[in-house]
């Protein structure tokens, strides 16, 4: 019997933190499969320049601070509005800076907790609402990384969001599965982007080509929505090539 895969044309995804990186690439592949897609970041020029570049047939923007519950809710009423329905989310928006436990300051640090882990609860929490309300299930793909597998030195607080996550989505795998919500979380290693620039990363490091791309995440988070829905993914770790694990 032939592989199966889901066609995703007909489906519509909600992606946060979808300015560049991972969150953009993954929007442009997912156009690119047939998927209409909902953006949200708070750099509205950067979202304006992907909905150009793809078209509005395709995306819409919806700006906003995803550690604001109202502002995630926002985003999967933007979808709804625009495309009559919402099938994904891709819970992508974080930020992470390298260094000790007293290296960052206070302000510093809760920015981080608040970003990595506030913004996946309310977007998970907003998407859920809408897929209990259609009662067809849906997918949530969550965006985490390999540090929420096992910590490494000058990352505890990073690491912790991480494993947050990690715990977050592991947990409402079980609580929603019943109901047709499936629940993956991608878990790469280092990702060529602006994460941390400047905080651990340099800009021009010759290292960081030997990262994944932010296309292969995207392509990732394809292949896990065009599973059939007799199966899930729930944790996906994955490395480079060049890199040690």
């Amino acid at each position: 019997m032939p592989a199966q895969t889901r066609d995703l044309s007909s489906t519509v995804v909600a992606i946060t933190g979808a300015s560049s990186g991972i969150g953009a690439a993954t929007a442009r592949l997912l156009v690119e499969a047939g998927a209409r897609v909902a953006i949200q970041a708070r750099r509205e020029e950067r979202l304006a320049q992907l909905v150009d570049e793809l078209g509005s047939d395709h995306v819409v923007a919806v700006p906003g601070d995803v550690r604001d519950p109202a502002q995630a809710r926002a985003l999967v009423e933007g979808a709804v509005e625009k495309f009559g329905r919402l099938d994904s989310i891709v819970v992508n928006a974080g930020m992470g800076a390298y260094g000790g436990i007293l290296d960052a300051t206070d302000d510093e640090l809760t920015t981080m907790l608040r970003t990595n882990i506030d913004s996946s609860v309310w977007a998970v929490r907003a998407a859920v609402q809408q897929f209990r309300h259609v009662g067809e299930g849906g997918d949530i793909v969550v965006i985490s990384s390999v540090a929420g597998l096992r910590g490494g030195g000058n990352e505890a607080v990073y690491a912790a969001t991480k494993f947050a996550q990690v715990g977050l989505a592991g947990s409402l795998d079980r609580e929603v599965r019943t109901e047709g919500i499936r629940v993956s979380t991608l878990c790469p290693a280092g990702v060529h982007t602006e994460f941390a620039i400047g905080q651990g990363r340099t800009e021009g490091d010759p290292a960081l080509d030997d990262f994944l791309q932010p296309e292969d995440l995207g392509a990732a988070v394809v292949t896990v929505l065009r599973q059939p829905r007799r199966m899930r993914t729930t944790l996906w770790a994955m490395w480079s090539m060049a890199e040690g694990s």
